[in-house]
């Protein structure tokens, strides 16, 4: 599995000037709906499959017939030609024969007109050949599936992404609000000289680092925001607000393996079923060829016209006896092709089922993780109620108070945090085990 989509504190961020700037309400559903209709890769992939099915469709030649017409216009002295050319145009006399005539003729014109066919009776390896074509445009068909597939799942997690840059707004914002009221406690006391001004200016400090904090966050809203409308193939990028709340998701991890129905794996083991269909035909390219052919042909002296015709029929077995070991290589490579596929087909189910095993511990260590980071946000926020108490009376250092307010919005944002990530392994987990 790869690595889990942690985002620090420190890479969360937008410029305060994006608050003035319009926020688009979006949901997931739409945001799906939108990747599936616009999204590049999809096209990208779709238009492969296009290709796959092109190359298909070319090999109906294997049994549809080639069929070409044509039209010749010549003018000759050769004798052969000449002679040629008369006895198609069905105009030869007794003179023609004359030896001087015949040796030297008078120059002569003649218009062909002929319509040829050739209609393959047998071609085993054209036949394995389209049998490879069909399994590649079958694979291509696949992987446009899967393509979709992993674009819904990339959606969850830029959705998530999102919400989170959200929620860690939120929380920098209220931890800005509670840094301004100690400042203003920490002033208050300052001038009653309850205080050293050590401690007003730690008080300060904080503040600083908050709205230091709360600006990089807004900046990541909108990063989250921009990748999303990368997704949409969106070049407006403007900033959204998510509709849905980021919340834990139930889910029961159940004991699945991957699935060979996998529409990547189906394709991989597709591929390599292609690669087998080549390995075939170029192992018949041994073998002979049966091919039919004939052709209809108009003759005259002038364009266009067809005072006399003929036709001709007849079948060709041919039998390519050896070509200077071009073929044994080319078998040999198809071999090893075919050889190698199937070694990758076998690695890539087992990295998918180690990329499963993997995901599936993820999800166990964040579903400790998350009852681990709500009990301490909740003893965090109740170290800090106390804590801000017992400062108002005067009986908590400034020290303590900081120390206090900073490990709870530490604990909000590490909750929420780990919030995405148990959400994220439970998507990876569903993308990984998809039939």
């Amino acid at each position: 599995m790869k690595k889990l989509f942690y985002i620090p504190l420190l890479i969360l961020g937008l410029h305060s000037s994006v608050r003035a700037q319009e926020l688009i309400p979006i949901s997931k559903t739409e945001v799906r709906t939108k990747v599936l209709e616009n999204n590049t890769s999809i096209k990208i992939s779709n238009e492969e499959f296009k290709q796959a099915r092109a190359d298909y469709r070319q090999t109906n030649a294997v049994f549809l017939p080639n069929i070409t017409a044509s039209h010749t216009a010549i003018a000759t002295t050769n004798p052969l030609m000449a002679f040629g050319s008369k006895l198609n145009q069905e105009i030869l006399t007794q003179n023609d024969f004359n030896p001087a005539l015949l040796n030297d003729p008078s120059q002569i014109e003649n218009f062909a007109t002929k319509l040829e066919i050739q209609q393959p009776l047998i071609n085993l390896d054209g036949m394995f050949q389209r049998k490879a074509a069909k399994s590649k445009m079958e694979a291509m068909s696949l992987k446009t599936e899967r393509t979709q597939e992993y674009l819904a799942f990339e959606v969850d997690k830029a959705y998530m992404q999102l919400q989170l840059a959200y929620k860690a707004v939120d929380v920098l914002e209220k931890a800005l609000e509670a840094a301004n009221a100690n400042k203003k406690l920490a002033d208050d006391s300052f001038k009653q000289g309850y205080l050293q001004r050590a401690d007003v200016l730690n008080v300060e400090v904080r503040v600083n680092e908050v709205k230091n904090q709360l600006q990089m966050a807004k900046s990541n809203v909108q990063n989250a925001s921009n990748y999303l409308s990368f997704l949409m193939n969106d070049e407006s990028f403007v900033v959204y607000a998510p509709t849905d709340e980021l919340t834990v998701s139930a889910y029961t991890l159940e004991d699945k393996k991957v699935s060979e129905n996998r529409s990547d794996i189906k394709a991989m083991e597709l591929a390599s079923q292609a690669y087998d269909a080549m390995n075939k035909a170029d192992k018949m390219a041994f073998l002979p060829r049966l091919n039919a052919f004939g052709s209809y042909e108009m003759y005259d002296d002038q364009i266009f016209q067809a005072d006399a015709n003929g036709y001709l029929f007849g079948a060709q077995l041919s039998w390519d006896l050896f070509q200077g070991s071009k073929r044994f290589g080319k078998a040999q490579k198809s071999k090893a092709e075919y050889e190698k596929s199937k070694l990758e087909y076998e690695q890539y189910v087992s990295q998918s089922q180690l990329e499963l095993n993997k995901a599936k511990r993820a999800f166990l260590d964040a579903e400790n993780k998350l009852r681990l980071t709500e009990l301490a946000l909740e003893q965090s926020d109740e170290s800090l109620r106390i804590r801000t108490n017992r400062f108002k009376e005067g009986l908590e250092k400034t020290s303590d108070l900081l120390m206090a307010e900073t490990q709870y919005a530490q604990k909000q944002l590490e909750y929420y945090q780990t919030i995405f990530e148990y959400n994220y392994t439970q998507a990876y987990l569903q993308f990984l085990t998809k039939e």
